[in-house]
C-alpha cells in the first residue's frame, strides 16, 4: 500500500481527518496476557482519542464507562478459533450482553466454511443472533485470509441471511493473515450495503486504514489506534 493515500479520495471533496477516522474505530485489546489495568488504560485512551468503541475480552465485562461518555463496548464470542458449539457461543453472547456489551464479534467455524457447509455456518450465526438480538450489534468474523473468494461470498451471504449486522475480516490471530483490501472490497460488494464491513487484523498505518475505508470498510478494528491517527495527521500536515 502507498504510504501517502490522499484522504480526500475517501470522502469525496472533504478529506477525512483524524477526528473523522476515529469514529470508524473499535479500539481493541484482545491479548491473552491483558490485565484489568490494561483495559482501564484502553478505555481512558479511547475517550481521549474519540473512537467509536472499545473491543475487549468478555471476561473483563462489565466495565466502568463513567469517564468515557458515549463510548460503546464490543466483545468477542467463540474467539479466536470459532470451534465452539453454537450453544456455547450463544450462551457467551447472552452473558456478554447481560454484562453490558453493546456489540458482539463472533467467530464462525472456518472449517465448516472450507468444507462448504454454509447452512451450518448460517445456523451458527443465527444461534448467536437469537441469543443477542437487536439492538445488540452482531459482527461475524469470517477469517477472510483463510477463505477463497467463493467462500468469502458464501459466508457473507450466510451472515446476511442469519440477521447479522456486520461481516468482519479477521480475528488477528490466524496464521493466514488479517484484512486485505481485496477481501474488504469483495465483502462490501457481496453485502451491498445491507451489512457493515469491519476490517481488522494488520491495519497498522493511516494508509492501511484509509485504503480499507476506500475499499468499503465501515468499521476498523485497531490495536494501535493512536499511531494510526497520528500518522493521518502527519500525512495531512496537521
Amino acid at each position: 500500500m502507498t504510504s501517502h493515500l490522499d484522504p480526500s479520495s475517501i470522502t469525496g471533496h472533504t478529506p477525512l481527518d483524524a477526528t473523522g477516522l476515529a469514529r470508524f474505530v473499535d479500539h481493541t485489546l484482545l491479548k491473552p496476557e491483558a490485565t484489568r489495568a490494561d483495559v482501564e488504560a484502553l478505555i481512558a485512551e479511547a475517550a481521549e482519542l474519540g473512537v467509536y468503541s472499545v473491543c475487549i475480552s468478555p471476561s473483563f465485562l462489565p466495565v466502568d464507562l463513567s469517564n468515557a461518555p458515549g463510548l460503546l463496548v464490543a466483545t468477542v464470542c467463540g474467539f479466536p478459533s470459532g470451534k465452539h458449539h453454537s450453544a456455547i457461543k450463544a450462551a457467551e453472547a447472552a452473558r456478554a450482553v447481560a454484562d453490558g456489551a453493546h456489540e458482539v464479534d463472533m467467530v464462525i467455524d472456518v472449517g465448516a466454511a472450507k468444507a462448504g457447509l454454509f447452512d451450518a455456518v448460517e445456523a451458527d450465526i443465527a444461534a448467536v443472533r437469537a441469543a443477542a438480538p437487536a439492538p445488540t450489534v452482531l459482527k461475524v468474523i469470517i477469517e477472510s485470509a483463510a477463505l477463497t473468494d467463493e467462500e468469502i461470498v458464501a459466508v457473507c451471504q450466510a451472515a446476511r441471511s442469519a440477521g447479522a449486522d456486520f461481516v468482519k475480516t479477521s480475528t488477528g490471530f490466524h496464521p493466514a493473515g488479517g484484512a486485505s483490501v481485496h477481501a474488504v472490497r469483495l465483502m462490501a460488494r457481496t453485502v451491498g450495503g445491507a451489512l457493515g464491513v469491519k476490517a481488522s487484523g494488520g491495519v497498522r498505518t493511516a494508509a492501511d486504514a484509509l485504503a480499507m475505508i476506500e475499499a468499503g470498510a465501515t468499521r476498523l478494528g485497531l490495536s494501535g489506534t493512536a499511531a494510526v491517527l497520528s500518522g493521518l495527521e502527519a500525512d495531512a500536515g496537521y
